[in-house]
Order: C-alpha cells, then structure tokens, then sequence
C-alpha cells in the first residue's frame, strides 16, 4: 500500500502512478514502478496531480521545490497514460 501524495488515500500500488527524481535530478513518470530513483506516488486521477501541485505534496517527498516545467511534464505524460 503506498499513499497518494495528492488525495492522502492508501492504495496498491498498481493503482497508482510513481513520480521518480533520477540521480541527474530529473523528475518522470514510473508506470512500471521498476525504475530507479526516489519515488512518490500519485492516483492516476488528474485532480490527483492537481491536489499534489496545490498542496505542494511533491515538494514535500522529493524535499526540494519543483519547478513549472515539471508539473506541466507530468500532466503531459499523465495524458498520454489515457484517462481513467
């Protein structure tokens, strides 16, 4: 069980999206959840992003801030993902 950085929800983790930082700093969408790097975990709901954009939910796990491009990456990716 891993908890949404968005909604604060505990779910499996094959319900979720995992936002990994690489060892270069470079923040991606895991999911697969094998990749390396430091992980945070997201539902594969937008308004999930959204939650973690507004209550800074990534900045809190990663322990950095996190600029624009980054969120505007993620939500790229999470479309591509498809809607659920």
């Amino acid at each position: 069980m891993r908890k949404c950085v968005g909604c604060q929800e505990m779910k499996g983790k094959k319900e979720m999206i995992r936002v990994i930082r690489t060892e270069e700093g470079e923040f991606l969408l895991d999911a697969t959840g094998k990749k390396n790097g430091r992980g945070a975990y997201v539902c594969k709901a937008r308004a999930c992003l959204e939650k973690a954009v507004k209550n800074k939910g990534l900045e809190r796990s990663f322990k950095q801030s996190i600029p624009r491009e980054v969120y505007e990456k993620l939500e790229k990716e999470m479309e591509s993902l498809g809607p659920e």
